[in-house]
């Protein structure tokens, strides 16, 4: 038998990829005020049920490809616990953009969903359906 492990995680990492930036948007978006990677990393892991999984520095790069594609805009403050933060807020074009990107989504979900209907959930070793 194949182990199937190391194809999973390719396809989870591969999966993750366009999913980190539509999260980020989302947080963003939902957000009453600016927020530092940390925070968005905390956000992200409390209502995205591990979106980043433990992969946290993964963010600042997503963070700065979204600011420099003028999704959000950032600023530099110090900080009373350590060196300065950068604060990230959501533009108007990422509000925007996040519009576009939850109608790709949902449709892509959707159409996906669709195939997959027919193929039964496997279980894991020792449970039961």
């Amino acid at each position: 038998m194949t182990e199937t492990g190391p194809l999973l995680r390719k396809f989870q990492k591969e999966l993750s990829a366009g999913t980190v930036s539509l999260a980020l948007l989302a947080v963003m978006a939902a957000a009453d005020e600016p927020m530092y990677g940390y925070q968005i990393a905390k956000r992200l892991e409390h209502i995205g049920e591990g979106v980043l999984a433990g992969k946290q520095s993964a963010l600042y790069p997503v963070l700065r490809n979204l600011g420099a594609a003028g999704l959000l805009d950032s600023f530099v403050e110090p900080s009373d616990a350590g060196p300065p933060r950068r604060y990230y807020r959501i533009t108007a074009l990422g509000r925007d953009t996040l519009q576009a990107w939850v109608g790709a989504w949902r449709a892509t979900r959707d159409s996906v969903d669709a195939v997959l209907a027919p193929i039964p959930l496997a279980t894991r070793p020792g449970e039961s359906e």
